[in-house]
C-alpha cells in the first residue's frame, strides 16, 4: 500500500488545489549580479514554503533561498548550469531561475498540476509532466514558451530524457505504464507496462537502461531501451519514489519514502548492495557530477541528507525549507562562460563537490 503521508498529500492536493493556489506568493528579493560564486549547487524545492533552497555542495550549507510559485514540486538544471526549471504544482507554471543571480527570470504556463521536469542534453527543451492533464509540456528554453503538448498515460509524474536526447520517458502512475516520447516528433512511440503506481524514472549514462520506481509494488523496473521491455524487477524498500543513476552508471539510488532509506542498486547485477538510513519521509535523490555524493530530500524533516557514495553513509544533514521534495544538482559557470577567452587555464568552471569558496574563475 502507499504510505499514508504521501497518499494523503497527493490526493488531498488533487482535490483541493484552489486553496493552495490562492496563497499569496512572496516577493522576489533583489539579488546581486552574481548571487553565488561559480561552483556546484544542489537545488531543493520546498513545497510548503514556495521556495527553492540553493545548497553549496562544498560546504553543505544553504547559500540562497529563491521564492518561486505555489507548491513547487520538482526541479531540473540545464546541462550548462545557467538555468533551473521548477514545476509549481498549484500554479500550473514553471519558474525559470537564472542560477548566476538566483532570481526567477521567467514564469511559463504549462498544464494542470505540473510535477516532473527534465531538460534535454543540448539544453534546448524542457519537459514537464502535467499530473491532472495526462500530458507533457515541451518548453523551448530560448523563448520560455510551450511549443508542444504531448498526450501520455494517466496521471504522469516522472520524466527523464535519454543521453542522446532522442527519447523522453514518462511514468504514468495510474496506468502502471511508461510512455516513450520520440522528441523529434513529440509523439509517443511506445508504452511499456511496469509495476504498480510508477513514480520516478532515470536513464543510465550510456542510454541502454531506464530505471522506474514502482511506488505500490516496492520494486524498480529495469527497462532495456532498445527494445522497450522490462528486463529485470528489483525489490527495494517501502514506497520507492525518486531514483538517480551515478555518472559512471554502476549504481542506481532509490528513495524509499515509507522506510526512510535509500536502496543502492548495483546495475551490473540488478541487486541491492546497500541500504542507507536517511531522514523522515525521503522523496527525491540527485547525485553530484563527480559521483561522490548523493543528496536526498527528507519531506517530513525539512532537511537534505548527504550520502558519501564510497561508504554509503550520511555525512551531512542540511536544514532547508518546509516540506522539501525535488532536488537537482548543477554547476554554475563562471560569469564569462561561453565568451571569448573562456577555457583558458584557471577559467573553466569547477565540476566537483569540492569547490573553492570563490570558485575557480579568473578573468579571461
Amino acid at each position: 500500500m502507499r504510505g499514508s503521508w504521501w497518499d494523503g498529500l497527493l490526493r488531498a492536493l488533487v482535490a483541493g488545489l484552489v486553496v493552495v493556489a490562492g496563497l499569496a506568493l512572496p516577493m522576489v528579493a533583489p539579488q546581486s549580479a552574481q548571487a553565488v560564486p561559480p561552483g556546484t549547487y544542489a537545488y531543493v524545492t520546498n513545497f510548503n514554503a514556495n521556495t527553492v533552497s540553493v545548497i553549496n555542495t562544498a560546504t553543505n550549507t544553504v547559500a540562497v533561498t529563491v521564492p518561486v510559485g505555489a507548491a513547487p514540486w520538482e526541479v531540473a538544471v540545464s546541462p550548462n548550469g545557467t538555468r533551473a526549471y521548477v514545476t509549481n504544482r498549484a500554479d500550473g507554471t514553471v519558474s525559470v531561475i537564472n542560477t548566476a543571480t538566483d532570481t526567477v527570470v521567467a514564469t511559463v504556463p504549462v498544464g494542470l498540476e505540473p510535477l516532473g521536469a527534465a531538460v534535454s542534453p543540448d539544453g534546448t527543451r524542457a519537459y514537464v509532466t502535467n499530473f491532472s492533464g495526462d500530458t507533457v509540456s515541451v518548453i523551448k528554453t530560448n523563448t520560455n514558451t510551450v511549443v508542444a503538448t504531448v498526450p501520455v498515460g494517466d496521471a504522469p509524474i516522472g520524466v527523464a530524457v535519454s543521453p542522446n536526447g532522442t527519447r523522453a520517458y514518462v511514468t504514468n502512475s495510474d496506468a502502471d505504464t511508461v510512455s516513450v516520447i520520440k522528441t523529434a516528433t513529440n509523439t509517443v512511440v511506445a508504452t511499456i507496462p511496469v509495476g504498480a503506481f510508477p513514480f520516478g524514472v532515470a536513464v543510465s549514462p550510456n542510454g541502454t537502461r531506464a530505471y522506474v520506481t514502482n511506488f505500490n509494488a516496492d520494486t524498480v523496473s529495469v527497462i532495456r531501451t532498445n527494445t522497450n521491455t522490462v528486463v529485470a524487477t528489483v525489490p527495494v524498500g517501502d514506497a520507492p519514489q525518486g531514483v538517480a543513476v551515478s555518472p559512471n552508471g554502476t549504481r542506481a539510488y532509490v528513495v524509499n519514502a515509507d522506510a526512510d532509506t535509500v536502496s543502492v542498486i548495483k546495475t551490473a547485477t540488478n541487486t541491492v548492495v546497500a541500504t542507507v538510513p536517511v531522514g523522515d519521509a525521503p522523496r527525491e535523490v540527485a547525485v553530484s557530477p563527480n559521483g561522490t555524493r548523493a543528496y536526498v530530500t527528507n519531506a517530513n524533516a525539512d532537511t537534505v541528507s548527504v550520502i558519501n557514495t564510497a561508504t554509503n553513509t550520511v555525512v551531512a544533514t542540511v536544514p532547508v525549507g518546509d516540506l522539501p521534495f525535488g532536488v537537482a544538482i548543477g554547476v554554475v559557470p563562471c560569469p564569462g562562460h561561453g565568451k571569448p577567452g573562456h577555457g583558458k587555464s584557471g577559467h573553466d568552471r569547477p565540476t566537483t563537490a569540492t569547490v573553492p569558496a570563490r570558485g575557480n574563475c579568473t578573468p579571461a
